[in-house]
């Protein structure tokens, strides 16, 4: 398992199939329109409110018949949709919303969750309501609808549990798993905490964002939601969450005893120690985050208050306008110029910068002697056309050299199987003692191999591209040679100027290996020891030395 945040993915995929399935069935009916119904907002509030309904008549263990239905559609319809029916469409509709839309006419709802531990698909089965038979007033026969426990998790979460209570409420369940030892399940909470801790903080930076661009664009109601969410998400909870790294560090020495004593742990208890060492990590992250909520709270409140300080300094400014209360006025008398000193002296009525001083009025004034440059303008012709052509012929020439250095190794790779840095080092060596030896060779092979580059510059034409190469390869890990040609043929991107390595290997690969018998690359490091290439001439033109981990690539 490469991402532990995938665990458990179709108990997610199961609350998102609750609202994606209900959602699909709404949308898919066209028996709304007989009821005048026809937005899809409408048609999804209406059945929200049902479903309300009928799980308030469950949780009072009354009666919920299709005749209870009718009533309540026909009050909410009289009171707030105002449609034109009449009770019989009422009842009329509640059939078809209890039987089609949340029953699916009879048929089994499903969702297909994938599970990534075991790389399937899960088939998840919905039902929102479960029937019975109940009789009235003794003997009369009717249909009673109530929840199931999916329908009640789809209304739970909408809103029943409010936000400041969903960070109590898992905190609970997650000291509850660690009281009973269940640390699979804890270390799933403790990532969820740290999720909403991580939410929170996100929520504070996003409304500090909207304050500082318009003060007036975020109300006092939302400043006073997340505030009390920060106090509430803050309050005793570093203590808690300290107490609970004490109490994890001495379960974690207490297993770690047990492995000293009796020198090899059961499989449980070494998945009980890899639990909670992820706890741990993350109570550690956990305890960070909650510091800078502490100190992004106080942040938002000296913000809050500035901009609202300054918005109501503006608001005591007098404004008027220079039109209707200085020209119009001129226009019809002109005789009111006279008065336009009251209007400009207030702007002069400040106090004189420096000190007059009479003695350096009279003294006897030099002109400066400062060099005084003449401006001076020179013209610039800038040619688009060709600075475009150079940017490219840079750019394919940068190219180049990062395709020859991946050729350079993926060849050895092909024809041996396998290869590895340190083998490509140790053959490099050998060329260079070769031709320091002056092997004797024909003399038109000796002029051929003296116009080819040496294989270290192909291999490092530059450190930067070198370094780039062996990053993205060792990132990489598995390259997938069918996956990367279904993704290029299904990409429209133009690419050309962009390095990424897999496309350039699919390019290299469908050279070097014309019948395609290589379907995966694997690269990994090739032990703990380090490769050195010596005198690499860096883009400044000083020699250095390249020292980089041992990296293997196999083909298959």
């Amino acid at each position: 398992m490469r991402y532990d945040f995938l665990k458990d993915f179709p108990k997610r995929m199961k609350n998102v199939g609750l609202y994606a399935t209900l959602i699909q069935n709404i949308v898919d009916k066209t028996s709304w329109n007989k009821y005048y119904v026809t937005k899809n907002d409408e048609r999804i509030n209406i059945v929200f409110s049902v479903l309300l309904f009928i799980m308030e008549k469950s949780l009072k263990d009354d009666v919920c018949t299709l005749d209870d239905v009718a009533i309540y559609i026909d009050e909410i319809n009289s009171s707030d949709y105002e449609k034109p029916l009449s009770f019989d469409e009422c009842r009329e509709m509640a059939d078809f919303i209890v039987n089609s839309v949340l029953s699916n006419d009879g048929k089994i709802m499903s969702f297909d969750g994938y599970d990534y531990e075991q790389k399937a698909y899960h088939i998840i089965n919905i039902r929102y309501l479960m029937n019975k038979v109940v009789y009235i007033d003794g003997d009369v026969r009717r249909t009673s609808y109530t929840l199931t426990e999916e329908g009640y998790n789809l209304l739970l979460s909408t809103l029943e549990v409010e936000a400041n209570l969903r960070f109590t409420i898992q905190e609970m369940i997650f000291r509850l798993h660690l009281e009973k030892q269940s640390y699979d399940k804890a270390a799933q909470d403790i990532r969820e905490l740290f999720n909403q801790i991580r939410i929170q903080l996100r929520k504070i930076e996003a409304a500090m964002v909207s304050i500082r661009r318009n003060a007036l664009n975020f109300s006092i109601t939302q400043y006073e939601e997340i505030t009390n969410e920060n106090m509430d998400m803050v309050y005793d909870t570093k203590q808690k969450f300290e107490n609970y790294r004490d109490l994890v560090e001495q379960r974690k020495e207490e297993l770690l005893e047990i492995h000293f004593n009796v020198k090899k742990l059961s499989d449980e208890d070494e998945e009980k120690l890899a639990n909670l060492k992820v706890i741990s990590g993350y109570l550690g992250r956990t305890i960070d985050e909650h510091q800078k909520i502490l100190t992004s709270h106080f942040n938002l409140k000296d913000l809050y208050a500035k901009e609202m300080d300054s918005l109501s300094v503006v608001s005591m400014v007098k404004r008027f306008s220079l039109r209707n209360e200085v020209y119009d006025k001129i226009l019809d008398d002109p005789n009111a110029l006279g008065n336009m000193s009251n209007l400009i002296s207030p702007l002069f009525n400040q106090d004189v910068e420096g000190v007059y001083n009479p003695a350096s009025a009279a003294g006897l004034q030099r002109t400066s002697r400062k060099k005084k440059e003449e401006d001076s303008t020179e013209d610039i012709e800038f040619d688009e056309e060709l600075w475009e052509r150079e940017k490219q012929a840079r750019l394919k020439e940068r190219r180049k050299k990062y395709e020859g250095c991946l050729t350079f190794i993926l060849r050895r790779a092909v024809e041996r199987g396998n290869v590895s840095l340190s083998e490509i080092q140790e053959e490099i060596v050998s060329d260079m003692e070769n031709m320091d030896d002056h092997i004797k060779v024909p003399d038109d092979v000796r002029e051929e191999t003296q116009n080819q580059p040496a294989k270290i510059d192909v291999l490092i034409p530059t450190i930067d591209i070198f370094k780039e190469i062996m990053v993205e390869l060792i990132k990489g890990r598995t390259l997938d040679l069918e996956a990367l040609k279904k993704e290029r043929r299904e990409s429209f991107e133009d690419d050309s100027e962009v390095f990424e390595v897999n496309r350039m290997v699919l390019d290299i690969m469908e050279d070097i290996d014309p019948e395609e018998r290589v379907n995966l690359i694997f690269i990994s490091k090739h032990g703990e020891s380090k490769v050195s290439f010596g005198n690499i001439m860096d883009e400044q033109g000083r020699l250095r030395e390249i020292r980089c981990s041992d990296v293997k690539i196999e083909v298959f």
